[in-house]
């Protein structure tokens, strides 16, 4: 049993999980041999799904960065915030503004069991994490974890990245979001990456179905579908693009079109 407390036995180390597989390819050590598996499997379909996880990566680090620096964020709140990956969410926000307050959201024990990597915050500020799945919006914001540490009569940016395309369409991922949203004062934030086959859609299509195969079902998203997510907000230029062109800070030099199968996008909420 780890030291917080949650048995080990939670954790399904035969079968390969998405936020592993993510932790596997960018080169994180928190993975088992099925999420090896599985990842080397997929990147022999796409050679470039490594790139395409990387930069999905940085742009998450580039619209904390413009939250806190541009928009003057101080609180966020992270859906299926998988696996901690440093520098985590609360560190660049609070590298901005060591004030800001994160709540963690995630259903995977494993984030749990490694969650004190998401809460080392400064002592300006605070984090927190809340273990509760996606799919269920009213335990997560009825959490007393995420009460105690926003305040919801002031901005929040809700970030919600690279987790949709895991939401089939009987589960509703756009009325998810809008109930997460509905909250949230005017002047909050939603920043999202959302995963599409429109740039390598053969290649993506076969890393779709090694997902599918470990019970991973995907569903990828045009950018008309993609808009529906941002219909009332006012969405912050460019607007939404594939990732690597959202506020590029000159690591995306040689990255093709056809590398990346991610659209991000950080819009207001009037």
């Amino acid at each position: 049993m780890p030291d917080n407390g949650w048995p080990a036995d939670r954790i399904d180390t035969e079968s390969a999980h998405s936020a592993r597989i993510y932790d596997y390819i960018l080169g994180g050590k928190d993975y088992y041999p099925a999420d090896k598996e599985a990842g080397d499997a997929m990147a022999r379909e796409w050679p470039a799904l490594p790139i395409h996880m990387k930069a999905n990566r940085d742009w998450m680090n580039r619209a904390v960065a413009y939250l806190a620096k541009e928009a003057g964020v101080r609180q966020f709140l992270d859906i299926g915030t998988g696996i901690p990956t440093s520098p985590n969410l609360h560190e660049i926000a609070q590298s901005v503004a060591p004030d800001s307050r994160v709540v963690y959201v995630d259903n995977d024990p494993i984030v749990l069991t490694l969650s004190q990597g998401l809460l080392s915050s400064t002592p300006e500020g605070k984090t927190a994490y809340v273990e509760a799945d996606m799919l269920d919006p009213a335990t997560i914001l009825g959490a007393p974890e995420l009460r105690d540490t926003l305040d919801l009569t002031q901005p929040v940016a809700l970030t919600v990245i690279a987790i949709v395309h895991f939401v089939l369409d009987e589960a509703d991922a756009v009325g998810i979001v809008r109930r997460l949203l509905e909250p949230l004062p005017s002047g909050s934030y939603l920043a999202m990456s959302i995963g599409t086959a429109e740039f390598a859609p053969q290649e993506v299509a076969r890393v779709a179905r090694e997902y599918a195969a470990r019970n991973m079902p995907m569903r990828l998203r045009t950018h008309t579908e993609a808009e529906e997510f941002f219909e009332g907000l006012e969405l912050v230029e460019p607007g939404i693009v594939q990732v690597h062109k959202w506020h590029p800070d000159g690591t995306e030099t040689g990255i093709r079109d056809a590398d990346i199968a991610m659209y991000g996008a950080v819009a207001r909420k009037p």
